[in-house]
């Protein structure tokens, strides 16, 4: 760790607490309204135009372990020592994977057959595949077709044993369910599996091709997910397949930004989190330039509006979230037991500006969604549902799936909470009724893609979040009551393992 510790001006006198209308949960309200109204619209989008500035600099590219990440880095510990926070940086290593050329994927026999890369009845390289230049007879391992009506549900691969009476130098086709695709990948190579392809496990909304990640280097032969149908023509028996994956995975070093309010109680923090990162492919400027540049707004008019936390506001930027949430989770690792029982909960903000876009609120108590997040995240919850409802903004809720940075916080029984507005993911016409815009396209039609500039944004979603960032932040900083949860200083929250991403990539 790098502790940068500049001569800083105090975040000096306390807010008196007052009645907002907003209903809050059992403390006191807080008067939210002057950081409201200080957190502009203008401001967020300055910040945007410096991590712009930042990628047009330096390739075009924010990844973690880019020039323009680290311009991004510099601007982000400028513009917190300057408003009087404790700013460390936080370094750390992690496996970079890149592919060299697009994946091949072919039926060469009964039939001619090229599989489209990327496309959504195509396949798609696993994140740490090995590299290689196969072709053999593919043969199905323990599938259950048709599949189960219940999802996860196929142990195709899962033990070693599934493998057994395979033909060693042949690709295993093995089916996505109830295990990791790393796991499964690891069974096939060690039962003499020259490549692995891991087709969709088959139910409704589980028969496309996805984007699915091995969790860290390792693997020595080349490892692709792919559509359903493409699984089932190539189990069908003595089909023969050409795999091909160029690809190469090094350690590299990165760092995350943590900035302290030098007030505050330390046994009940505040974690506000989002990631500073890009894709390799573009600049990041809504993916995730928009929360960070929220959080950052939000962080420096507390202190210019000389608010002193009842509880201490630690304001982080994480590095490598696109590589797997591996900053993050380098934090959350080097937590103390004490430590991490003295972190009240965590907020994270993870694009907030799609152009296409939907209010999502995390679903805490998971009462519309598979997961719920620890102990205290209803809480964090039905504050935003509580402002949003008192500004007469309709919501949706949006699952704990591991799909960003609150991954690892709420693992470790840690409770959490946040916002977002959308992916790749395909507005509804009900949506498009509510919220306006275009249905069945994405909410973010440039997402992990070299479109994702300062233009590819909603400013009406961007100042609306932002007010809630703001609403948010200040409510925790401020209240007299515990969220903490009960799980908490064990290393092991109810969630673990039960998440199906591990940020952006699928998992099993």
């Amino acid at each position: 760790m790098l502790n940068v510790r500049f001569n800083r001006t105090p975040l000096a006198i306390a807010v008196v607490a007052a009645t907002t209308g907003l209903p809050v949960f059992a403390a006191k309200s807080v008067d939210t309204y002057t950081l409201r109204e200080a957190v502009t619209l203008d401001g967020v989008r300055s910040h945007q135009a410096a991590f712009q500035q930042a990628a047009d600099e330096n390739g075009g590219t924010r990844e973690a372990s880019s020039p323009g990440y680290q311009a991004s880095v510099d601007y982000v510990v400028d513009r917190m020592t300057s408003a009087g926070y404790d700013v460390t940086i936080q370094e750390f290593d992690y496996p970079f994977f890149e592919e060299n050329a697009p994946a091949i994927l072919e039926q060469t026999s009964p039939d001619a057959i090229a599989y489209e890369y990327f496309g959504t009845n195509g396949f798609a390289t696993m994140t740490y595949s090995g590299s290689g230049d196969v072709s053999a007879v593919a043969e199905g391992v323990d599938l259950a077709l048709p599949p189960g009506t219940e999802v996860n549900t196929s142990t195709s691969g899962c033990e070693a044993t599934d493998f057994s009476g395979f033909t060693s130098g042949n690709i295993a086709v093995v089916q996505r369910g109830s295990c990791s695709f790393a796991q499964k990948a690891q069974n096939a190579a060690d039962a003499g599996a020259i490549g692995v392809i891991i087709f969709n496990e088959g139910q409704p909304g589980r028969t496309e091709n996805f984007l699915g990640t091995l969790g860290e280097p390792g693997f020595s032969v080349p490892v692709v997910g792919a559509a359903f149908e493409v699984g089932v023509e190539l189990s069908a028996g003595g089909v023969e397949v050409k795999l091909v994956v160029d690809a190469s995975s090094e350690i590299r070093s990165t760092s995350n930004v943590i900035a302290n309010s030098p007030q505050g109680r330390d046994d009940r923090v505040v974690v506000v989190g989002a990631h500073l990162d890009s894709v390799s492919e573009g600049p990041g400027i809504q993916d995730n330039g928009s929360g960070s540049a929220a959080t950052l707004e939000v962080a420096i008019q507390m202190a210019n509006q000389q608010i002193s936390p009842r509880n201490k506001v630690r304001f982080a930027w994480w590095g490598a979230e696109e590589a797997g949430l591996l900053g993050a989770q380098h934090y959350v690792d080097q937590l103390t037991p004490r430590e991490i029982k003295d972190i009240a909960l965590n907020l994270n903000f993870d694009m907030i500006g799609s152009p296409n876009f939907v209010r999502f609120v995390y679903d805490g108590d998971g009462s519309a969604t598979p997961l719920a997040g620890p102990n205290g995240s209803k809480v964090i919850e039905s504050v935003f549902l509580d402002y949003f409802a008192a500004n007469s903004l309709p919501v949706e809720p949006t699952a704990f799936d591991g799909r960003s940075d609150y991954g690892p916080f709420i693992e470790i029984g840690i409770p959490a909470g946040g916002l977002f507005t959308g992916a790749e993911g395909i507005k509804t016409p009900d949506e498009a009724a509510l919220y306006g815009g275009t249905a069945g396209d994405q909410y973010d039609p440039c997402y992990h893609l070299a479109c994702d500039t300062f233009d590819n944004i909603s400013l009406q979603a961007l100042d609306e979040m932002s007010d809630a960032v703001a609403h948010s932040v200040m409510t925790f900083a401020m209240t007299t009551s515990a969220v903490n949860g009960t799980d908490k200083g064990k290393g092991l929250g109810k969630n673990k393992g039960d998440m199906e991403y591990r940020g952006s990539r699928a998992v099993k």
